[in-house]
This record gives structure tokens, C-alpha cells and sequence, in this order.
């Protein structure tokens, strides 16, 4: 009675394998990304590992109550122990899922300021090209007078 089922342990590997990779995942180090389309990858990826990690939300709950149960049934010393392993595990979930929302978060504020920047870089450009095109026009003749004047109010 006051040792767990079989499938706590098992619920209990999946649970923190789960968590293990989403955390391994996110502590491998980030890159400068100048590509819109490997900024929107990571983020597909971090919403995934998001997704895998509530995927094992019923295991923790799982886990919990059987914890809950046990220590009712077991000795002191027992139901602490599995109490601070369950601790330990939810702190990580907890830790990890903070985790994860904020990286997406970032990463989507970066996509936005990134697509503003690639917005304003081409509206830049093409000023350019028409002040390119502006500056190799022929100059009028000295004696022009109105000519002058109107290229004047275009520069």
C-alpha cells in the first residue's frame, strides 16, 4: 500500500523525459538569425516543445494525486520522499513552461521588429533608386531659368 503503482513509474519516466528534452532544447545556445523563415522555425519549434510539454500535463496531474494518495497510506519518511520528487519535478515544469513563453514571446517581438526592418529597408531603397535616377538626370541649360528652379525644389 504505501509503494506506488506500476504506472507511476512509468508516467513518471515519460514526464521527465519530456521535460528533459524541451530542456536540453532551450539551453542550446541561440544564433543571430538574419532569415525570416529560420526565426518562424524556431519559433514552430518552441510552440511544438510548448505542446509536447502540455501533451504531459495529465501524467503530472497524475503523479500528483497519486503522491497525494500515498501519503496518507505510507510512512513519514516515504511520502516525503516521493513529495520532494514530485517538488523538484513540478518546479522544473514550472520553470520550463515560464521558460518556453518567454523565448516565444522574444522571438516574436524580434519577427516583428525584423519584418518592420525589412519593410523599411526596401522603402529605403527605392528612395534611393529614384534619387539615383534624379541625380544622373541631365542638368539644364544656365540660361533656363524655370528649369532651374523646378530642380531646385526637387533636391
Amino acid at each position: 500500500d504505501t509503494l506506488p503503482p506500476a504506472h507511476y513509474k512509468e508516467t513518471m519516466n515519460t514526464v521527465l523525459a519530456c521535460i528533459q528534452q524541451s530542456e536540453t532544447k532551450l539551453s542550446m545556445p541561440q544564433v543571430a538569425v538574419a532569415e525570416y523563415e529560420i526565426m518562424e522555425q524556431r519559433l514552430r519549434e518552441l510552440k511544438g516543445l510548448q505542446s509536447s510539454l502540455q501533451e504531459q500535463q495529465k501524467g503530472l496531474n497524475y503523479l500528483s494525486k497519486t503522491v497525494e494518495d500515498l501519503s496518507r497510506k505510507a510512512p513519514a519518511e516515504v511520502s516525503q520522499r516521493y513529495r520532494s520528487e514530485i517538488e523538484v519535478i513540478l518546479g522544473r515544469w514550472k520553470k520550463l513552461s515560464a521558460q518556453l513563453v518567454e523565448h516565444c514571446q522574444k522571438l516574436e517581438e524580434r519577427m516583428t521588429k525584423f519584418q518592420r526592418f525589412q519593410n523599411d529597408t526596401k522603402t529605403l531603397r527605392k528612395w534611393m533608386a529614384e534619387v539615383d535616377v534624379f541625380l544622373k538626370e541631365e542638368w539644364p541649360a544656365l540660361g533656363d531659368s524655370e528649369a532651374l528652379e523646378k530642380q531646385l525644389e526637387q533636391c
